[in-house]
């Protein structure tokens, strides 16, 4: 996969916005990035078109020979439907493309008529071709409802590898250190969780669950909030734990930004902390469409703190913009 054909350098396909993880990892091993941008206006879905058009630019310059999807998304909050799963797997078996699905937020799923979908069963039930195409599923017991960020464990599953690349793969992996202990007994837990009939089924299903709901009711909470202030569009929260409103700027702040070399939403950003004690991320930290302006926040805290950020937040966002309008 990362090697060189014809004097060009292997290209990977990453969405814009993207988790910077990927972007880190294309650049250390040398290959190159190739963005798709994700359609804002169908909550944030992948448009086949944007795929065509970026791998087709890409190959003047590079090898394209991998596509990174992030279901659920992050920083986007989306989950994809089916169909569009099946565009993008027909897409990767048109194109010979090695396909890396990012799973790791599949439990997270919140929004009314949303519904997780992995690729490997969308592949298989597709018959073929495209049952051939290459696949990669990861999962991490760091991120999705457990949230135990401290604990680094995860697997990944490989589908349809050449067999010397998997025994090659295996040499490779058999050379690295391990996880600590405790990752490793976590990610046991994950993928053998209590089953019906066993003692601690009840009240594992009680607390997961409960535990889902509660996310669900901040995703609504975050939506609906940054959506009644004026200047700022967030589409709905669908999955995962983030949100990624688009910010209407008024030209003034831009200059101003631009004057002092800052983004403007890291301006926005930056005046928000100082101002008020609240973190946000930049939305130019993950990529965006030009000339375009977000900011990823989460939907983590507490409903009673998240309400009374968000009364913090709105105050702010109307006394800044109106400073810049005068």
């Amino acid at each position: 996969m990362n090697q060189d054909q014809d004097g060009k350098r292997p290209g990977v396909m990453v969405p814009i916005p993207q988790y910077p993880l990927y972007s880190a990892t294309i650049a250390e091993y040398g290959m190159e990035q190739i963005g798709y941008f994700l359609d804002e206006d169908k909550n944030w879905a992948l448009d086949i078109a944007d795929l065509k058009r970026a791998v087709t630019e890409a190959r003047r310059h590079c090898n394209p020979s991998v596509i990174v999807v992030i279901n659920p998304g992050n920083p986007t909050g989306q989950v994809l439907t089916e169909d569009n799963i099946r565009a993008v797997i027909r897409f990767a078996q048109e194109e010979g493309l090695f396909i890396m699905a990012d799973e790791v937020y599949q439990d997270n799923i919140y929004a009314p008529g949303s519904k997780f979908h992995s690729f490997k069963r969308v592949q298989a039930e597709m018959g073929a071709p495209f049952n051939t195409v290459e696949l990669a599923s990861f999962y991490s017991t760091s991120k999705g409802f457990m949230g135990e960020c401290g604990i680094r464990g995860a697997y990944m599953e490989l589908i349809n590898l050449d067999a010397q690349v998997m025994a090659m793969l295996k040499k490779m992996l058999s050379a690295k250190l391990c996880p600590t202990t405790a990752g490793q007994a976590c990610i046991d837990c994950v993928v053998n969780p209590p089953r019906e009939g066993e003692p601690s089924y009840e009240s594992f299903q009680a607390e997961k669950q409960g535990v889902l709901k509660s996310l669900a009711e901040r995703a609504k909470i975050v939506t609906d909030n940054f959506n009644s202030i004026p200047g700022i569009h967030c589409n709905v929260v669908q999955g995962a734990m983030y949100a990624f409103p688009r910010l209407d700027l008024p030209q003034g702040l831009i200059d101003k930004a631009k004057s002092l070399g800052q983004e403007p939403d890291f301006y926005y950003a930056l005046h928000l902390l100082e101002s008020t004690g609240i973190c946000i991320v930049p939305g130019s930290g993950f990529g965006q469409k030009p000339g375009t302006y977000h900011f990823r926040t989460t939907i983590l805290p507490p409903a009673d703190l998240l309400k009374t950020m968000m009364d913090r937040f709105k105050a702010f966002h109307v006394s800044f913009i109106q400073s810049f309008q005068k």
